[in-house]
């Protein structure tokens, strides 16, 4: 994810709040309202559900857990501390979200992601497309260290892409995403792989090192079968390919000068710029590039007939906050020329403040701890231990709707469980990211799953299938565990023989 360490560090210290007079039956009341409220909405409002009607859904699920809390002696300024700790721990992703949205709209009138669209389509067909883009998503991912930042550049890029070569929306950003979090779960400069070996307690190399056990078959298995969908896949969209072309170099000035703008972006993010920095470098560069190689489309996004100083602010502010659009005849581009800006974003980050409300109150009861506790009292044998590390950690993704949480909470809860049974703390810390870290992308109000749909603009339910790598990643994991392959044990050390 992005890279913040303050963020990071503030969830190390992280104190699990617990509540003794709490039961599991109370703590999971909220649980089950909550799934039980959303798959009503859900039924009823279909695709629509996350415009709004899911976002107030979170907010009756903390309404019930804060009456639970009630019953259990927890006051309304407690859950109020946690909310404002919760939401105040989200301000680098809300941020990094409305600057993504003014990034897509600067590089969309500037020409770079039309030309990103025009020099794709004619380099990656549809039977390598999807191949293609997991490969270059982990690369970029693995440079960056951020599956946030690989979806806000290329991935946006290869959405088009995938939509001109009339490719399914949720197929391309299901393999953007399997290689955006390998990349990200692999990368010493990610933060949750710095996160999860320092709440497991073992060192960054060893826990990358014994990871790659598990990551590398499921990247693989990924890989392939993208591959066959590849070679299997009937698609439309590659006859019209040399018609869209013609009709995007007549919609717009499309250049290979464009590609300084991501290039730069991706350089200063390997070189460790902060990843709310790095964008709006690249937003302002994408506005300067629109005023040298569109001119004319920024005075007509400004309302203006000429570009002079007035238009050309007034052009790039539209760009970077409002909907805007470059004017075609071709209906297959129509989509693909359009971009919302800033207030595009709105809605996502509405939907994550009200998670966090959630999340915020099921921590301030007690009931995370209380949920974590019981899962790990339900197992004994070593398959059980890694199992009930799995489902907690899915379940955090679900309930308390962050990922750092997800990775956080179980690290603290089970770290002595794994201790006590002659269980290296790598095996913590790899489970912690082969269920916590990758599969924060498969629930909707998550905040990974909110910014990924809003970024890509492609729903979760309709990419969560296609992500293969993270929610396959939870099954290789149990499999070792069941088969004991490679699971290292406590290096007992020999005791010092006294010598004269």
């Amino acid at each position: 994810m992005q890279s913040q360490d303050i963020k990071k560090q503030s969830h190390e210290d992280e104190v699990i709040i617990e509540n003794k007079e709490l039961s599991i039956w109370e703590a999971i009341i909220p649980v089950i309202a909550l799934i039980v409220m959303l798959a009503y909405n859900v039924f009823i409002y279909g695709d629509d559900a996350l415009s709004g009607s899911n976002q107030f859904i979170l907010l009756m699920g903390g309404a019930v857990a804060a009456i639970v809390g009630f019953k259990n002696k927890v006051n309304f300024s407690q859950m109020m501390e946690e909310v404002a700790e919760n939401i105040k721990s989200t301000a680098g992703a809300i941020l990094i979200l409305l600057m993504v949205g003014a990034l897509a709209g600067t590089w969309l009138i500037s020409g770079i992601i039309p030309t990103m669209i025009y020099y794709g389509l004619q380099i990656l067909n549809p039977t390598i497309f999807l191949a293609a883009s997991l490969i270059i998503c982990s690369v970029i991912s693995i440079a960056t260290g951020s599956s946030w930042t690989t979806a806000a550049t290329v991935g946006i890029a290869l959405i088009g892409i995938g939509d001109a070569l009339g490719i399914s929306l949720g197929m391309t950003a299901g393999a953007v995403l399997s290689g955006a979090y390998f990349g990200d779960k692999m990368s010493p400069m990610s933060d949750t792989t710095n996160l999860a070996p320092a709440m497991a307690g073992t060192d960054l190399f060893t826990h990358i090192k014994y990871m790659a056990i598990t990551t590398i078959p499921t990247i693989i298995l990924t890989l392939i079968i993208f591959i066959i969908i590849g070679l299997t896949m009937d698609v439309s969209g590659q006859a019209d390919t040399t018609v869209m072309l013609n009709d995007i170099k007549e919609a717009i000035n499309i250049s290979p000068w464009l590609f300084l703008v991501p290039v730069l972006v991706i350089v200063l993010i390997i070189k460790k710029t902060p990843p709310l920095i790095a964008l709006l470098s690249g937003t302002l560069l994408g506005g300067l590039f629109a005023l040298i190689f569109q001119p004319d489309l920024v005075a007509q996004i400004a309302g203006a007939d000429k570009l002079d100083f007035n238009s050309a602010y007034k052009g790039i502010m539209n760009a970077m906050t409002v909907e805007t659009s470059i004017p075609t005849t071709n209906e297959a581009l129509v989509d693909l020329f359009k971009a919302g800006g800033m207030s595009k974003m709105l809605g996502t980050i509405w939907l994550i403040l009200c998670a966090m409300i959630f999340g915020g109150i099921m921590d301030a009861i007690g009931a995370l701890a209380r949920i974590s506790e019981f899962m790990l009292k339900m197992f004994h044998s070593v398959f059980g231990l890694f199992a009930s590390t799995v489902f907690t950690c899915i379940g955090l993704n679900f309930t308390a709707s962050d990922q750092y949480l997800a990775i956080v909470v179980p690290g603290k809860m089970y770290a002595k469980a794994f201790k006590d049974k002659g269980l290296a703390p790598e095996n913590l810390s790899r489970t912690l990211e082969d269920a916590g870290t990758v599969t924060s992308v498969l629930i909707p109000w998550n905040t990974c799953g909110a910014y990924h749909s809003g970024v890509l603009g492609v729903s979760v339910f309709d990419y969560a299938f296609y992500a293969f790598f993270n929610w396959m990643s939870p099954f290789t994991t149990l499999l070792f565990a069941a088969l004991n392959i490679k699971i290292k044990q406590l290096v007992k050390k020999d005791p010092i023989v006294a010598t004269k």
